[in-house]
């Protein structure tokens, strides 16, 4: 079941109220004919409700300022990070191709 959080966004001068994004997460087990029509009965939701913007994730996404406190590192690590980005490009087509092979991602 997807599961609905608030983020705060910084207010700004005209603002009557405090701005914020509708996060919805877990968002999981959609039919792919019926993606197109969940979105945007969440979208519609968020305008309902004031939400400056909609953000769907099928997987989890932690919103610090819902939960608790993020703790600092305990280990400060240096490391080689010449291959940060081929490790990145790498891993991400890893996720493409395995989403493909679930039938959750575009041909």
């Amino acid at each position: 079941m997807a599961r609905l959080q608030i983020l705060e966004l910084p207010e700004g001068s005209g603002d009557d109220r405090p701005p914020f994004v509708l996060v919805i997460d877990q968002c999981q087990g959609v039919p792919l004919d019926m993606v197109e029509t969940v979105e945007s009965s969440w979208r519609r939701a968020g305008e309902e409700i004031g939400a400056r913007g909609v953000l769907i994730f099928v997987e989890t996404v932690d919103i610090p300022a819902n939960g608790t406190p993020v703790e600092p590192p305990m280990v400060h690590v240096e490391g080689d990070l010449s291959r940060v980005r081929e490790v990145v490009l790498d891993e991400i087509q890893k996720a493409q191709r395995l989403a493909r092979m679930e039938g959750r991602w575009p041909r």
